[in-house]
């Protein structure tokens, strides 16, 4: 079974939102990770109307641990979603990472974190050590996606890249309107089975109109849960 995670930069939903969501509904990804996810007064009337646009569930539920969160659709079945505040020397940058862990029915588990790391390069690399220690906690396979603010160069990249790699195509990603870095990302742990990737029918001036990123996605393929009444080897 195909598994698509698809990862988008909001950036606070203060641009085009009917873009944001027809841009969505066209990768009509299972599970989507977001990042700037809006969280200053009351939002989640925006979040929910926003998941509303799209079609997926409002699984993550929150955004205050650090402007991550993620959507699901009805094809997907949620096991947990959690919340991680990261730490940052400025009160005033929220930083953090959602974790979720789904297993399409009748299929094997997959842990996958959204994640934003900062702009300070020493801050990106302390970001990521807690998030690998975090995923590193929950056995079998996982996913990272999201907004690294760094490139190919950069440490908190390369640390993902010790045990993880990169499986999103490694096209630039920002800005959307003529982009020239690739900043948004999807690693996998090396037991996830990657399919061949597929494009989707753009509307080019949606992805210019709906946020200052331009979305990842990726599909994987999913292992079926062992049938309980087959004996295994040495029964």
């Amino acid at each position: 079974m195909t598994l698509r995670v698809a990862s988008y930069n909001l950036r606070a939903l203060r641009d085009d939102v009917a873009a944001l969501a027809r841009t969505v509904r066209v990768i009509d990804p299972d599970v989507l990770c977001l990042q700037e996810v809006p969280w200053i007064g009351p939002t989640n009337h925006r979040i929910a109307d926003f998941a509303q646009r799209c079609g997926p569930v409002w699984s993550g539920r929150s955004q205050r641990a650090g402007q991550t969160s993620v959507l699901t659709n009805q094809r997907t079945n949620v096991l947990s979603v959690t919340h991680h505040r990261l730490p940052t020397r400025s009160r005033r940058d929220r930083r953090g990472f959602a974790v979720t862990r789904v297993a399409p029915f009748g299929r094997t588990s997959v842990s996958i974190a959204s994640v934003h790391l900062s702009l300070d390069a020493d801050e990106r690399l302390a970001h990521a050590r807690q998030i690998m220690e975090r995923l590193a906690a929950v056995p079998g396979p996982a996913l990272l996606a999201g907004d690294l603010n760094e490139q190919s160069d950069g440490a908190a990249r390369q640390l993902f890249g010790s045990s993880m790699r990169p499986i999103s195509p490694l096209v630039p990603t920002y800005p959307s309107a003529s982009p020239d870095r690739v900043l948004d990302v999807v690693f996998a742990t090396p037991d996830v089975t990657v399919l061949p990737h597929r494009e989707v029918p753009w509307v080019w001036e949606d992805l210019k109109a709906a946020t200052d990123h331009r979305p990842v996605w990726v599909d994987i393929e999913t292992s079926p849960l062992p049938d309980p009444s087959v004996p295994r080897s040495g029964e």
